[in-house]
């Protein structure tokens, strides 16, 4: 086909693109403008397609997408991602208060921002400004978990005169180069919680944003304290029995003896080296084929093994007691823990145990 054939088909492209241009679609009427100069050049097109480059803002059609609309990719970059933790905010002075405890302070005084002279009094007014501070309900900057932590730490070293002596004792000694923020502990660590002695002075309700929940996982994660292995020694006999009755239990369907009368139990034996008391069935002197001396050996083993759990469960409730009275300066209550009876810590004393 000719150029002169395409004359038709270029008239018709300009039809279009007066229409286009009379509804104000400039971007269609060049379109089919330029299209109807490829097909057939005339002045008629020439001159249409001068007026919309003129009517357009920048001497173009504009364009479809403005041009400061995001694509994809920028939607993509912008969405953040679903499973991202939300980031608590905290203020630049609480952020501090972290740092100097965790990283600037070289002993408990100093975490506390006492005196080596400082009394329980003072000691306590410190540490309950501070808890305030970094508790981790309320403190939420890197590290607050630790600085409540070492506070606490150093109220109840400090508050407890035997052990606030030891630590002054040790004071005078240098600490490692590479780990000086670290050893203001001096391996002095409180047997409570930070989240107890928390509590302890400001009540258990003090926060409602889940503390004592928190500080109940990392006390299962912390070290035992140093006589841990003297209660496992303790608790050895019992392991044993414990065992060796699972391992006779494919024999022997119920125990030989009882510590306590029971229907089951009703005839009182002593064994005969310590003289601890225990109740065997009435068919006891005719069924039983064991050695008796193996027997009243274990009876006493289990026996001393209980009172010895059972004492150090009165002195822990004992020194409780007396370590609240003192921090909370009631005398009364003081004198009156020192008094408690220890039933089973006399029974072991007599047993000269």
């Amino acid at each position: 086909m000719t150029i002169e054939g395409n004359k038709d088909d270029a008239e018709r492209c300009i039809e279009i693109a007066q229409k286009a241009l009379s509804s104000g679609d400039l971007e269609k009427a060049e379109r089919f403008l330029l299209k109807a100069e490829r097909l057939y050049p005339t002045a008629r097109a020439k001159e249409l397609l001068t007026k919309v480059k003129s009517s357009s803002p920048t001497g173009s059609a504009p364009k479809r997408t403005p041009p400061n609309s995001p694509n994809a990719d920028d939607l993509r970059r912008r969405k953040p991602p679903a499973h991202q933790p939300q980031q608590r905010e905290y203020t630049p002075e609480q952020l501090d208060a972290v740092r100097r405890v965790n990283t600037k302070c070289k002993d408990y005084y100093e975490i506390l921002g006492v005196t080596k002279d400082a009394t329980d009094s003072d000691i306590k007014k410190a540490y309950k400004k501070l808890a305030l501070q970094l508790h981790p309900d309320k403190n939420h900057a890197p590290g607050a978990a630790e600085a409540f932590k070492a506070i606490g730490n150093a109220a109840a070293i400090l508050t407890d005169p035997e052990k606030r002596k030891q630590y002054d004792v040790r004071g005078e000694e240098p600490a490692p180069q590479h780990h000086h923020h670290q050893y203001y502990a001096r391996g002095f660590e409180s047997d409570l919680t930070a989240e107890e002695l928390f509590n302890m002075f400001f009540g258990a309700t003090a926060f409602q944003g889940g503390g004592p929940t928190v500080y109940t996982r990392r006390r299962a994660r912390e070290p035992e304290p140093r006589d841990s292995h003297a209660g496992l020694l303790q608790l050895l006999p019992v392991l044993v029995l414990v065992l060796l009755s699972m391992m006779s239990g494919f024999f022997i369907s119920e125990p030989v003896y009882s510590l306590q009368p029971t229907p089951k139990y009703p005839v009182p034996r002593e064994t005969i080296s310590l003289k601890v008391p225990y109740y065997v069935k009435e068919n006891f002197h005719t069924d039983y084929q064991g050695s008796l001396r193996r027997l009243e050996m274990a009876i006493e083993e289990e026996y001393i093994a209980s009172l010895r759990m059972a004492c150090q469960r009165e002195r822990n409730y004992r020194d409780s007691m007396a370590w609240k009275a003192r921090n909370f300066g009631d005398q009364k209550q003081h004198a009156e823990a020192q008094k408690l009876r220890m039933p089973s810590c006399e029974k072991l004393h007599n047993f000269h145990m």
